[in-house]
């Protein structure tokens, strides 16, 4: 690896963050993109030359490639746990999209691997380092707004109503769900964030506007020990999109979206009226973090346990969706 400037290959062009992470590797004065690769060659072909990079014709090319030193992962879900494994055998550093795998044992694997192998390895969980969060985050930590006993976020755009999220997002093996397993991930870890990250109990109802195969509308609620309660929601199939949160505690109350920028507080220290809060620097994006941390400046444990914790809970989001009895609604009332 050269001493100033970082290679990256981005492995995959199937999910849309492919050349958002690109345009951070260039972005970046430590990194530059150098080589591309997709399993599917027209995407292939389309990525390299909008990166006017060279195509590696195969995952095992792009990881053999001289000027490749680390990778960015924007495959198909189901792919990670196959792609990131090959890259940290292959001694490359590897940046990912979420989910890190799609079960717990398969993510830790990585992470395990990646440790072994001394590797920098990072899950983008963009909405940890978004200022508004880190402050909420921040005062819930400090206890000013006393015990929290719910706190919602919600996390939406219209990709399934404009046209401008690709179909293959519903293809139930590749992504290995849909709108909660994508987008749902940010209010997912938000949650866990706040309120910890081991609930109790968690319960989900999944739904179907645009009738694909997977669902496009969901919201996911858990139950925390104290009594807590956590509400994740995600969806395809909202116009605007929105990044709301709703935080409540014994003594204040945070807000963010709902029509207004910036994080408002009241209640408490707060006084009786809604009042901006003050807003600090935000920390290293995730792939700030990365580079970083290849660079032996930073360690990245902290982002990839949260990985971890994340992917705990899609799956049992998943799974309640998929195995939750649901009753019935009778418009005439019990009987």
């Amino acid at each position: 690896m050269t001493e100033d400037v970082i290679g990256v290959g981005v492995a995959g062009f199937w999910h849309v963050h492919a050349d958002d992470y690109a345009r951070e590797t260039e972005a970046h004065p430590g990194t530059r993109v150098a080589a591309a690769w997709d399993d599917a060659p027209g995407r292939a072909r389309e990525g390299a030359a909008r990166w006017d990079v060279e195509r590696a014709e195969s995952l095992d090319a792009l990881l053999a490639h001289p000027g490749v030193d680390a990778i960015t992962v924007t495959t198909a879900t189901a792919d990670h746990t196959g792609v990131i494994g090959r890259a940290i055998e292959a001694g490359k550093h590897v940046f990912t999209e979420k989910l890190l795998a799609p079960t717990v044992a398969e993510s830790q694997r990585l992470a395990d691997a990646a440790a072994a192998k001394g590797v920098a390895l990072v899950v983008s969980l963009p909405q940890l380092t978004n200022p508004v969060m880190v402050a909420a985050a921040d005062l819930v930590d400090r206890g000013t707004l006393g015990a929290v006993t719910y706190a919602r976020v919600r996390m939406a755009h219209d990709g399934w109503l404009t046209g401008s999220l690709p179909d293959r997002f519903a293809d139930p093996v590749a992504a290995i769900g849909g709108a909660f397993t994508d987008l749902g991930c940010h209010p997912a870890y938000l949650v866990q964030r706040l309120l910890g990250a081991y609930p109790e109990r968690v319960s989900a109802v999944y739904t179907r506007v645009t009738g694909r195969e997977v669902e496009d509308n969901a919201v996911v609620v858990a139950a925390y020990p104290d009594g807590a309660l956590g509400v994740a929601e995600a969806s395809f199939v909202t116009t605007p999109g929105a990044l709301a949160m709703e935080v409540r505690g014994t003594e204040a109350s945070l807000l963010h979206g709902f029509g207004r920028g910036g994080l408002h507080a009241k209640g408490g220290p707060f006084g009786d009226e809604w009042v901006p809060v003050p807003l600090h620097p935000p920390p290293p994006t995730p792939f700030e973090l990365w580079v970083d941390a290849i660079r032996g400046r930073a360690d990245a444990s902290a982002n990839v346990s949260a990985a971890i914790d994340l992917t705990r809970f899609i799956v049992a989001a998943n799974t309640a969706a998929a195995a939750n009895p649901r009753a019935g609604f009778d418009p005439e009332g019990p009987s």
